[in-house]
């Protein structure tokens, strides 16, 4: 099913000062025949009547601001979608549609402050065309190396076509919140949380470098891809995905920190060693070509060994003085 635009007079207004002149009309002339010695029992029977049945144009007005549509239908027929703000008269005997209109999730104008924000606009069934957000629980999910990580979405989104979402799906809200869950789960699980070696995250059977932490734009990316082919038929586009909250679960989250802290102190230490043995290389050939002191293996090695020392150790030298000989 399409959506189908209704191009209708805003008329809605005039039907309302009309009403309204009508029961005034109605009511002067019951009280002013019922002031008459002979009381007119047809013109009675008329004024009773439009009293009782005037009412029935009420129904029909239906008041639209921007960025706001209302589904309508006439007997269970789908018959359009009304989109421009406006004052607008229908069939009273139309009825709008949206079945989400009492789901409150987790996203902009349904939670402020931390508790629910029930308003007129939630509880009625117009449906609102501005672009939303929707901030997802977090998961915990196992990456593509089997460590259980916890990650959260925010994805933003916006109803594209009214008759699809309203139609097609039961409850698009819930509909896009379990889709949601369901492309971050199937996209973490091919990625590791941080770089590895012989991981394919692309699909082309070549190891590459992408990680959770280090290629959060292109994983966002593709979870946005990923939600946007599971509800496409349901009339929505997302607009954007971005990961909110990204870390290890708690009952590994001590063990990997104790990795990266051995990863970064070996990487350090590796530094360290090969800028002293250049500051050592570096040294030797200076005292060679200029000659200050003739140095032979043995004492070069240990030169070496003292330079080194205080070159890599992780506190200052302490050093001794030795007045005599080498030898």
């Amino acid at each position: 099913m399409t959506e189908k635009n209704l191009s209708i007079k805003k008329n809605g207004l005039a039907v309302l000062l009309l009403s309204l002149f009508i029961y005034a009309a109605a009511i002067s002339v019951t009280i002013w025949n019922s002031m008459n010695d002979e009381i007119n029992g047809a013109v009675m029977a008329v004024c009773i009547f439009f009293l009782l049945t005037t009412w029935l144009l009420w129904p029909g007005l239906k008041v639209l601001r921007p960025q706001e549509a209302l589904v309508l239908t006439l007997f269970g027929r789908y018959i359009g979608t009304l989109k421009e703000p406006g004052f607008y008269f229908v069939n009273p005997f139309c009825s709008s549609v949206n079945p989400a209109s009492k789901t409150l999730l987790n996203q902009s104008g349904d939670v402020k402050n931390g508790n629910i924000n029930i308003n007129v606009s939630d509880m009625s069934k117009k449906i609102s065309l501005k672009i939303m957000t929707l901030n997802n629980n977090r998961q915990k999910i196992n990456d593509c190396l089997g460590n259980p990580i916890e990650i959260g979405i925010a994805v933003t989104w916006r109803i594209q076509d009214t008759a699809k979402a309203v139609f097609n799906v039961d409850n698009y809200k819930e509909f896009l919140s379990l889709q949601c869950d369901s492309a971050l789960r199937n996209i973490v699980r091919i990625y590791p949380y941080d770089v590895a070696k012989n991981v394919d995250t692309t699909g082309d059977g070549i190891a590459d470098e992408g990680s959770l932490r280090g290629s959060s734009e292109v994983v966002a990316a593709r979870i946005r891809s990923e939600i946007q082919e599971r509800v496409r038929e349901a009339g929505i586009e997302v607009v954007e995905a971005r990961i909110t909250h990204l870390a290890y679960s708690p009952e590994i989250a001590a063990v990997m920190l104790q990795r990266q802290q051995a990863s970064a102190i070996i990487d350090a230490r590796k530094m360290i060693v090969d800028g002293a043995v250049g500051m050592v290389e570096m040294a030797l050939q200076h005292l060679n070509e200029s000659q200050v002191v003739i140095l032979d293996e043995e004492r070069k090695a240990a030169m070496v060994s003292n330079l080194l020392v205080v070159l890599c150790a992780n506190h200052d030298a302490q050093p001794v003085v030795n007045s005599g000989s080498l030898y």
